[in-house]
């Protein structure tokens, strides 16, 4: 991700650093057995009692299935809250201070919204009715409605570089990259809960863990990753990246939860990360720049943008290692984006290019090259499946 404006000052200047219990869910107590008298009805077999769910964070809605947080996001599982939105593609262009809304029916541009300053990523809320324009250096959020793609107010929030919703609904939780922060905000209003400093440069990225308890934030510029307690809001562990120059970018959890991925442009691949022990990653190397993480509707692969050589690597989930990778032709810079509803096309942008591609997720071949404003960046594919929004450009649960 290349350093805006205010993040090649804070370069310059010299300021970059080298720098989990809930109570159960409504399911869990629902398996818990009552204890009987001797009269009581006898035991059920061992091999037919139903495993409790895990402890996570109070207030989320619990995985559909334990073996795959994506469970939710079959093609075709829009919520009721977005059913009838129309589709669009919503891309914000850093160096236009716009946003171009794409009708992914036809591959062409329908409309080019004015919002502030360098905007980064359009943000769908936690209840999916609303998407925020983070517009980075304005210092504001913009809110579209999804249903109209009419803008709404445009919120003061400092430094809003990427967005993330605790998977409660309560917070939202804004990357304040250069400010050296996480502010937790409330989820619709976006008052101030909470402001927690963090000691590293360029928070950025982040996912959550299965149960929601935690969640990992990369911090690009100075090459480290942080665990951040997310009822406590409380940064709990960090660590350096085993790479000089490290430039960590987006994250994102393995469909079983036993696994962190993080994209990292100067490493030119993935770092593998146990979610649950937080140790030194290992590195699998997928292309120059790889910038950008997208979980296929089936849940059985990635998608890897490589952003420095214009091409795409598929990660298998199963096999645990790359399949097979896609090149545009004439090549491009593909960022950040989304999948489909239908799971059938990737959409993302071309950062240095003043462009969108449209890929077929089945076959790799670029379906169109579509020109918009400059700078374009993390685009976001609504509506898709999903019964609630984690944030970035859309990751649903």
């Amino acid at each position: 991700m290349s350093p805006s404006t205010k993040h090649t000052a804070a370069l310059l200047g010299g300021v970059l650093l080298a720098v989990l219990t809930g109570c159960g869910t409504t399911a869990e107590k629902a398996n818990v057995q009552a204890v009987g008298s001797e009269a009581a009805a006898p035991p059920v077999k061992p091999d037919r009692l139903t495993p409790p769910a895990p402890p996570g964070l109070p207030g989320m809605p619990p995985v559909l299935d334990a073996k795959d947080v994506y469970s939710a996001d079959r093609p075709g599982m829009l919520s009721p809250a977005v059913k009838d939105f129309p589709s669009r593609v919503y891309v914000p262009n850093t160096n236009s201070d716009t946003v171009t809304v794409i009708d992914p029916a036809t591959y062409k541009v329908i409309k080019t919204i004015k919002v502030g300053r360098q905007p980064q990523h359009v943000v769908p809320s936690w209840d999916l009715k609303t998407l925020w324009v983070n517009n980075d250096i304005g210092d504001s959020l913009t809110a579209i409605d999804p249903a109209t793609g009419k803008t709404g107010p445009t919120v003061p929030v400092s430094d809003p570089y990427n967005l993330y919703f605790t998977p409660d609904g309560k917070y939202a939780v804004v990357m304040a990259s250069m400010d050296r922060q996480l502010v937790f905000r409330d989820a619709h209003t976006m008052k101030t809960a909470k402001t927690v400093p963090v000691d590293c440069a360029g928070v950025n990225h982040a996912d959550f863990t299965t149960d929601g308890r935690y969640f990992i934030v990369s911090c690009e510029f100075s090459g480290e990753l942080l665990k951040v307690d997310t009822a406590k809001m409380k940064v709990v562990a960090q660590q350096k990246l085993p790479l000089e120059g490290a430039m960590p970018q987006d994250v994102k959890l393995s469909p079983d939860g036993g696994t962190f991925y993080i994209a990292d442009m100067i490493a030119d691949g993935i770092w593998v990360l146990d979610s649950k022990k937080f140790t030194t990653p290992k590195l699998l190397r997928t292309g120059k720049g790889a910038h950008g993480l997208y979980v296929s509707r089936d849940s059985k692969e990635m998608y890897i943008s490589n952003r420095g050589e214009g091409t795409i690597s598929v990660f298998d989930f199963a096999q645990r290692k790359l399949a097979k990778k896609w090149r545009l032709p004439g090549g491009g810079s593909p960022d950040m984006g989304g999948v489909s509803a239908d799971g059938k096309v990737l959409w993302l942008s071309g950062r240095y290019n003043a462009e969108v591609y449209a890929i077929d997720t089945a076959t790799g071949k670029q379906l169109a090259r579509i020109p918009v404003g400059s700078g374009p960046h993390g685009l976001a594919v609504y509506p898709q499946p999903g019964r609630y929004s984690l944030g970035h450009t859309g990751v649903f649960r």
